[in-house]
């Protein structure tokens, strides 16, 4: 009887006027409007900044410019040296970084050193990622019994590690510069990048839009050109970025235990190699040149992650 007389009521009366309270024991209707803070979404496309790339641009962006133009850092020449400013402290002043041992202003030789770390970071992350660009491509694409072969090969390589492998190559040679320090690294650097690579091009070739590119007669070449390879590259870059900062470290390491770098090269790793017999007598020979270490490391670690990162909120 409710139920009808209700329907009569609304029926009869104008829309302005009925009345939108809701009957006892009904659960009203929810009207909310698209503005109402309850339901506000967050706006589509609006990220937080990277805090690791922007870390890793300013540390590595100084040191960059260190490496490319060290007398903006530096009005001395890091071989003008004086006797009698021999393990000088620091002070407040021109030189902030004291002197080393021969009397030359260790400022000068740590910012110069810079350029050698960098470069031979960057030179070996290279050359060992074109090799594991070739041979984990080749892998991943083509499966079987090359694909058995060079993981194989890549197994009983990786198996020697770096700083063993850069000891036994090294000890062997009278003149240590350079080139043969990176020669070296390559040798024993290229096969946690050829693994990376394998899996990427594995994973990458069962995808979507390589399978229909096959199936409309694209060929092995042109696969790998245009789809497997520039896609399959971004989690080696990621690696390699990291990577660069245990070849610093390792150079650092090969040099401080006397089988890496020599004079005339200016580098971390030589400053820390003089510095072990000054360590109570001159602690800052081993302190700076061991934050600029630390900073170059620290700065490639979160480029890696950094990377990594941006690459994950891409897919």
């Amino acid at each position: 009887m409710r139920t009808a007389v209700t329907g009569v009521i609304l029926a009869g009366a104008p829309i302005g006027s009925v009345d939108a309270t809701p009957i006892i024991g009904q659960t009203p209707p929810v009207q909310v409007s698209p503005s109402s803070p309850a339901v506000d979404t967050p706006r589509r496309g609006r990220r937080l900044p990277n805090g690791h790339l922007l870390t890793a641009a300013v540390l590595l962006g100084l040191l960059g410019l260190m490496a490319v133009a060290p007398g903006l850092f530096t009005d001395s020449d890091p071989r003008d040296c004086d006797l009698s400013r021999s393990l000088v402290p620091p002070s407040w002043g021109a030189h902030p970084f004291g002197y080393d041992l021969l009397g030359c202003d260790y400022a000068a030789q740590t910012i110069y050193g810079t350029r050698t770390s960098m470069v031979l970071a960057v030179v070996v992350v290279l050359g060992a990622g074109a090799v594991a660009l070739v041979l984990g491509t080749v892998a991943g694409y083509s499966g079987g019994a090359l694909d058995a072969v060079i993981s194989r090969i890549t197994d009983v390589w990786s198996g020697i590690p770096l700083i063993l492998g850069g000891i036994v190559l090294l000890s062997g040679s009278l003149d240590r510069g350079l080139e043969q320090v990176v020669v070296v690294l390559v040798a024993f650097s290229w096969p946690p990048m050829v693994r990376v690579m394998r899996v990427s091009t594995q994973q990458v070739k069962e995808l979507d839009y390589v399978t229909s590119a096959r199936a409309l007669g694209a060929g092995p070449l042109r696969l790998l050109r245009r789809h497997v390879v520039p896609n399959a590259l971004r989690p080696l870059v990621v690696f390699a970025s990291a990577y660069a900062g245990v070849l610093i470290s390792a150079e650092a390491i090969l040099t401080f235990a006397g089988v890496g770098l020599q004079r005339p090269t200016q580098s971390w790793g030589i400053l820390l190699y003089q510095a072990q017999d000054r360590l109570v007598q001159a602690p800052h020979l081993l302190i700076f040149p061991g934050v600029f270490l630390v900073a170059a490391v620290l700065g490639f670690v979160l480029l890696g992650e950094g990377l990594q990162r941006h690459s994950s909120h891409r897919d």
